[in-house]
Protein backbone atom coordinates (compact mmCIF):
# COMPACT_ATOMS: atom_id res chain seq x y z
CA UNK A 1 0.00 0.00 0.00
CA UNK A 2 1.17 3.91 -0.97
CA UNK A 3 0.67 5.97 1.31
CA UNK A 4 1.05 10.14 0.64
CA UNK A 5 1.73 12.74 2.72
CA UNK A 6 1.46 15.99 2.85
CA UNK A 7 4.00 18.59 4.65
CA UNK A 8 3.45 20.92 7.10
CA UNK A 9 3.53 23.90 5.81
CA UNK A 10 0.39 22.63 3.07
CA UNK A 11 -1.77 22.02 5.56
CA UNK A 12 -1.24 24.85 7.59
CA UNK A 13 -1.31 26.83 4.69
CA UNK A 14 -4.63 25.01 3.66
CA UNK A 15 -6.52 25.77 6.95
CA UNK A 16 -5.46 29.41 7.50
CA UNK A 17 -8.39 31.67 6.88
CA UNK A 18 -8.36 33.45 3.87
CA UNK A 19 -8.46 37.42 4.36
CA UNK A 20 -11.15 39.82 2.51
CA UNK A 21 -9.30 41.41 -0.62
CA UNK A 22 -7.47 44.67 0.08
CA UNK A 23 -9.89 46.63 -2.32
CA UNK A 24 -12.90 45.55 -0.13
CA UNK A 25 -11.08 46.49 2.77
CA UNK A 26 -10.54 49.87 1.61
CA UNK A 27 -13.99 50.16 0.78
CA UNK A 28 -14.86 49.52 4.09
CA UNK A 29 -12.46 52.09 5.78
CA UNK A 30 -13.27 54.36 3.25
CA UNK A 31 -17.66 53.99 4.07
CA UNK A 32 -16.94 53.80 7.89
CA UNK A 33 -16.45 57.79 8.85
CA UNK A 34 -19.12 58.83 6.20
CA UNK A 35 -21.55 56.38 8.20
CA UNK A 36 -20.68 57.66 11.35
CA UNK A 37 -21.08 61.45 10.04
CA UNK A 38 -24.19 60.66 8.23
CA UNK A 39 -26.93 61.66 10.65
CA UNK A 40 -25.50 64.29 11.80
CA UNK A 41 -25.00 66.06 7.94
CA UNK A 42 -28.26 65.40 7.08
CA UNK A 43 -29.49 67.15 10.07
CA UNK A 44 -26.89 69.85 9.82
CA UNK A 45 -28.15 70.08 6.00
CA UNK A 46 -31.62 70.24 7.22
CA UNK A 47 -31.65 72.46 10.12
CA UNK A 48 -29.06 74.56 8.94
CA UNK A 49 -28.09 74.75 5.30
CA UNK A 50 -31.53 74.53 3.80
CA UNK A 51 -33.37 77.20 5.85
CA UNK A 52 -30.23 79.98 4.94
CA UNK A 53 -31.11 78.80 1.43
CA UNK A 54 -34.73 79.06 1.82
CA UNK A 55 -34.11 82.52 3.40
CA UNK A 56 -32.23 83.70 0.43
CA UNK A 57 -34.11 82.84 -1.95
CA UNK A 58 -36.99 84.60 -0.13
CA UNK A 59 -35.23 87.71 -0.34
CA UNK A 60 -35.23 87.79 -3.97
CA UNK A 61 -39.06 87.57 -4.32
CA UNK A 62 -41.78 88.97 -4.30
CA UNK A 63 -45.99 88.12 -2.96
CA UNK A 64 -48.64 89.86 -5.03
CA UNK A 65 -51.88 89.08 -3.74
CA UNK A 66 -55.03 89.48 -5.82
CA UNK A 67 -58.07 91.20 -3.88
CA UNK A 68 -58.63 92.67 -0.17
CA UNK A 69 -57.54 89.48 1.62
CA UNK A 70 -55.80 87.93 -1.38
CA UNK A 71 -58.69 85.81 -2.36
CA UNK A 72 -58.56 86.58 -6.13
CA UNK A 73 -54.97 84.18 -6.03
CA UNK A 74 -51.18 84.61 -4.79
CA UNK A 75 -48.35 85.15 -7.57
CA UNK A 76 -44.16 84.87 -6.56
CA UNK A 77 -42.18 86.67 -8.55
CA UNK A 78 -38.52 87.70 -8.66
CA UNK A 79 -37.91 90.78 -7.01
CA UNK A 80 -33.88 91.21 -7.35
CA UNK A 81 -32.85 93.65 -4.77
CA UNK A 82 -35.93 95.29 -4.28
CA UNK A 83 -36.63 93.77 -0.85
CA UNK A 84 -33.27 94.63 0.37
CA UNK A 85 -33.96 98.42 -0.89
CA UNK A 86 -36.98 98.63 1.16
CA UNK A 87 -35.24 97.36 4.46
CA UNK A 88 -32.23 99.80 4.06
CA UNK A 89 -34.81 102.46 3.28
CA UNK A 90 -36.55 101.21 6.87
CA UNK A 91 -34.50 104.09 8.94
CA UNK A 92 -35.72 102.13 12.06
CA UNK A 93 -34.17 99.13 11.42
CA UNK A 94 -30.89 100.83 9.68
CA UNK A 95 -30.60 102.67 13.09
CA UNK A 96 -31.22 99.50 15.12
CA UNK A 97 -27.88 98.31 13.52
CA UNK A 98 -26.17 101.35 14.47
CA UNK A 99 -27.39 101.03 17.60
CA UNK A 100 -25.96 97.04 17.93
CA UNK A 101 -22.67 98.46 16.75
CA UNK A 102 -22.47 100.97 19.74
CA UNK A 103 -23.51 98.57 22.21
CA UNK A 104 -20.76 95.57 20.95
CA UNK A 105 -18.10 98.63 21.22
CA UNK A 106 -18.59 98.78 24.64
CA UNK A 107 -20.37 95.72 25.87
CA UNK A 108 -17.66 93.51 24.07
CA UNK A 109 -14.72 94.44 25.38
CA UNK A 110 -15.72 94.91 29.09
CA UNK A 111 -17.57 91.36 29.01
CA UNK A 112 -13.88 89.94 27.34
CA UNK A 113 -12.00 91.48 30.05
CA UNK A 114 -13.63 90.44 32.86
CA UNK A 115 -14.10 86.71 31.79
CA UNK A 116 -10.47 86.91 31.32
CA UNK A 117 -9.61 88.50 34.55
CA UNK A 118 -11.67 85.85 36.58
CA UNK A 119 -10.18 83.16 34.52
CA UNK A 120 -6.32 85.12 35.76
CA UNK A 121 -7.41 84.59 39.18
CA UNK A 122 -9.07 81.33 38.75
CA UNK A 123 -5.64 80.18 37.72
CA UNK A 124 -3.46 81.90 39.98
CA UNK A 125 -1.48 79.41 42.46
CA UNK A 126 -3.01 81.25 45.05
CA UNK A 127 -6.50 80.77 44.05
CA UNK A 128 -8.84 78.82 46.81
CA UNK A 129 -11.60 76.63 45.75
CA UNK A 130 -11.56 77.13 42.09
CA UNK A 131 -13.78 74.80 41.21
CA UNK A 132 -16.31 76.13 43.27
CA UNK A 133 -15.91 79.92 42.15
CA UNK A 134 -16.17 78.21 38.40
CA UNK A 135 -19.60 77.19 38.66
CA UNK A 136 -20.50 80.12 40.41
CA UNK A 137 -19.23 82.43 37.82
CA UNK A 138 -20.99 79.67 35.10
CA UNK A 139 -24.21 79.70 36.84
CA UNK A 140 -25.81 82.89 35.03
CA UNK A 141 -25.13 81.08 31.66
CA UNK A 142 -27.22 78.33 32.58
CA UNK A 143 -30.27 80.60 33.32
CA UNK A 144 -32.39 80.83 29.94
CA UNK A 145 -32.20 84.50 28.83
CA UNK A 146 -36.01 84.91 28.91
CA UNK A 147 -35.82 83.92 33.18
CA UNK A 148 -32.68 86.16 33.40
CA UNK A 149 -34.51 89.27 31.67
CA UNK A 150 -37.51 88.74 33.82
CA UNK A 151 -35.23 88.66 37.34
CA UNK A 152 -33.32 91.60 35.92
CA UNK A 153 -36.51 93.34 35.29
CA UNK A 154 -37.28 93.57 38.89
CA UNK A 155 -33.71 95.08 39.86
CA UNK A 156 -34.80 97.86 37.16
CA UNK A 157 -38.21 99.18 38.00
CA UNK A 158 -39.00 101.64 40.24
CA UNK A 159 -41.34 100.43 42.85
CA UNK A 160 -39.65 97.10 42.94
CA UNK A 161 -36.13 97.68 43.01
CA UNK A 162 -33.80 97.03 46.16
CA UNK A 163 -31.19 98.84 44.48
CA UNK A 164 -33.36 101.96 43.26
CA UNK A 165 -34.58 102.32 46.74
CA UNK A 166 -31.05 101.80 48.59
CA UNK A 167 -30.02 104.86 45.96
CA UNK A 168 -32.58 107.16 47.13
CA UNK A 169 -32.62 106.43 50.66
CA UNK A 170 -28.35 106.97 50.44
CA UNK A 171 -27.35 109.21 47.83
CA UNK A 172 -31.13 110.97 47.32
CA UNK A 173 -31.39 110.46 43.74
CA UNK A 174 -33.48 107.60 41.97
CA UNK A 175 -31.28 105.72 38.72
CA UNK A 176 -33.59 105.02 35.72
CA UNK A 177 -32.54 102.02 34.30
CA UNK A 178 -35.39 101.99 31.45
CA UNK A 179 -35.06 105.41 30.24
CA UNK A 180 -33.85 106.21 26.69
CA UNK A 181 -30.41 107.02 27.26
CA UNK A 182 -29.91 104.38 30.08
CA UNK A 183 -31.82 100.66 28.54
CA UNK A 184 -29.12 99.70 26.09
CA UNK A 185 -26.61 99.58 28.92
CA UNK A 186 -29.38 97.94 31.36
CA UNK A 187 -29.34 95.39 28.36
CA UNK A 188 -25.92 95.39 28.51
CA UNK A 189 -25.70 94.46 31.55
CA UNK A 190 -27.58 91.34 31.57
CA UNK A 191 -25.78 89.98 28.26
CA UNK A 192 -22.08 90.70 30.05
CA UNK A 193 -23.57 89.20 33.53
CA UNK A 194 -24.84 85.81 31.34
CA UNK A 195 -21.99 85.21 29.23
CA UNK A 196 -18.88 86.27 31.34
CA UNK A 197 -18.95 83.03 32.80
CA UNK A 198 -19.25 81.28 29.72
CA UNK A 199 -16.46 82.88 28.26
CA UNK A 200 -14.46 83.01 31.34
CA UNK A 201 -14.67 78.70 30.61
CA UNK A 202 -13.21 79.22 27.27
CA UNK A 203 -9.98 80.95 28.52
CA UNK A 204 -9.65 78.69 31.83
CA UNK A 205 -9.17 75.92 29.19
CA UNK A 206 -6.70 77.90 27.10
CA UNK A 207 -5.10 78.62 30.24
CA UNK A 208 -4.64 75.46 31.20
CA UNK A 209 -2.82 73.98 28.22
CA UNK A 210 -0.33 76.16 29.32
CA UNK A 211 2.83 73.79 30.31
CA UNK A 212 3.81 73.88 33.22
CA UNK A 213 7.41 74.47 32.47
CA UNK A 214 6.62 77.32 31.33
CA UNK A 215 5.65 79.11 34.82
CA UNK A 216 8.81 77.02 35.99
CA UNK A 217 10.82 79.08 34.29
CA UNK A 218 9.18 82.02 34.73
CA UNK A 219 9.78 81.60 38.52
CA UNK A 220 13.50 80.55 37.71
CA UNK A 221 13.73 84.26 36.47
CA UNK A 222 12.13 86.09 38.89
CA UNK A 223 8.99 86.74 37.27
CA UNK A 224 5.83 87.84 39.75
CA UNK A 225 2.38 87.20 39.33
CA UNK A 226 1.85 90.15 37.37
CA UNK A 227 5.05 89.16 35.07
CA UNK A 228 3.82 85.84 34.45
CA UNK A 229 0.36 87.06 33.58
CA UNK A 230 1.26 89.47 31.31
CA UNK A 231 4.08 88.03 29.48
CA UNK A 232 3.21 84.14 29.32
CA UNK A 233 -0.53 83.91 29.98
CA UNK A 234 -1.72 86.56 27.59
CA UNK A 235 0.08 85.78 25.08
CA UNK A 236 -0.53 82.08 25.10
CA UNK A 237 -4.27 82.47 25.33
CA UNK A 238 -4.30 84.67 22.23
CA UNK A 239 -6.70 82.12 20.52
CA UNK A 240 -9.02 82.02 23.09
CA UNK A 241 -9.48 85.73 23.34
CA UNK A 242 -10.23 85.71 19.66
CA UNK A 243 -12.75 83.17 19.56
CA UNK A 244 -14.93 84.51 22.76
CA UNK A 245 -14.67 87.80 20.99
CA UNK A 246 -15.69 86.60 17.67
CA UNK A 247 -18.90 84.62 19.31
CA UNK A 248 -20.12 88.00 20.91
CA UNK A 249 -19.78 90.34 17.80
CA UNK A 250 -21.88 87.39 16.37
CA UNK A 251 -24.04 87.26 19.45
CA UNK A 252 -24.18 90.89 19.30
CA UNK A 253 -26.61 91.58 15.97
CA UNK A 254 -28.63 88.59 17.22
CA UNK A 255 -29.81 90.33 20.39
CA UNK A 256 -33.34 89.54 20.68
CA UNK A 257 -35.07 88.22 23.85
CA UNK A 258 -33.91 90.89 26.23
CA UNK A 259 -35.50 93.79 24.33
CA UNK A 260 -38.61 92.06 23.76
CA UNK A 261 -39.35 91.17 27.21
CA UNK A 262 -38.12 94.92 28.83
CA UNK A 263 -39.96 96.49 25.70
CA UNK A 264 -43.10 95.79 28.04
CA UNK A 265 -42.09 97.98 31.28
CA UNK A 266 -39.80 100.22 29.55
CA UNK A 267 -41.30 102.80 26.77
CA UNK A 268 -37.36 103.56 24.92
CA UNK A 269 -37.94 100.51 23.54
CA UNK A 270 -40.00 99.78 20.24
CA UNK A 271 -40.72 96.92 17.78
CA UNK A 272 -37.85 97.96 15.95
CA UNK A 273 -34.89 98.61 18.48
CA UNK A 274 -32.22 95.51 17.58
CA UNK A 275 -32.03 94.23 14.13
CA UNK A 276 -33.31 90.81 14.90
CA UNK A 277 -36.39 91.99 16.92
CA UNK A 278 -37.03 94.72 13.86
CA UNK A 279 -36.93 91.46 10.97
CA UNK A 280 -39.42 89.23 13.36
CA UNK A 281 -41.23 92.75 13.54
CA UNK A 282 -41.16 92.57 9.55
CA UNK A 283 -42.21 89.38 9.52
CA UNK A 284 -44.97 88.48 12.09
CA UNK A 285 -46.64 91.96 12.76
CA UNK A 286 -46.33 93.05 9.27
CA UNK A 287 -46.84 90.01 7.07
CA UNK A 288 -43.94 90.72 5.24
CA UNK A 289 -41.49 87.44 4.82
CA UNK A 290 -39.89 88.74 2.06
CA UNK A 291 -38.64 91.95 3.33
CA UNK A 292 -38.14 89.85 6.83
CA UNK A 293 -36.06 87.39 4.96
CA UNK A 294 -34.14 90.37 2.95
CA UNK A 295 -33.44 92.08 6.71
CA UNK A 296 -32.08 88.67 7.85
CA UNK A 297 -29.41 88.21 5.33
CA UNK A 298 -28.45 91.85 5.58
CA UNK A 299 -27.64 91.06 9.55
CA UNK A 300 -25.69 87.77 8.42
CA UNK A 301 -23.58 89.68 5.89
CA UNK A 302 -22.74 92.76 8.87
CA UNK A 303 -21.46 89.69 11.27
CA UNK A 304 -20.01 88.27 8.92
CA UNK A 305 -17.92 91.34 7.69
CA UNK A 306 -17.59 92.35 11.57
CA UNK A 307 -15.91 89.20 12.30
CA UNK A 308 -13.84 88.76 9.23
CA UNK A 309 -12.42 92.68 9.99
CA UNK A 310 -11.77 91.69 13.70
CA UNK A 311 -9.97 88.78 12.19
CA UNK A 312 -8.00 90.25 9.79
CA UNK A 313 -6.67 93.01 12.29
CA UNK A 314 -5.78 90.23 14.68
CA UNK A 315 -3.77 88.26 12.50
CA UNK A 316 -1.74 91.09 10.85
CA UNK A 317 -1.52 91.71 14.49
CA UNK A 318 0.41 89.20 14.99
CA UNK A 319 2.66 89.11 12.33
Amino acid sequence: MTTHTTPVGDVAATRRPTSPPAKKRSTAVGRAPWILVGPFLLLFLLTFVLPIIVAIGQSFTTVTRAGLFGEQGVTTGFAWFENYRIALEDGNFVASIWRMLLFGVVQVPVMIVAATVLALLLESASARWPGFFRATYFMPYGIPGVIATILWSFLYVPGLSPIIDLTETLFGFTPDFLGAGTVLWSIANIVTWTYAGYNMLIIVAQLKAIPPEMYEAARVDGAGPWRTAWSIQLPLIRPALVLTTVFSIIGTLQLFAEPQLLMTVSPAIDSQYTPNLSAYTTAFAYNDYNVAAAQSVLIALVAFALSFLFLRLTNRSSR
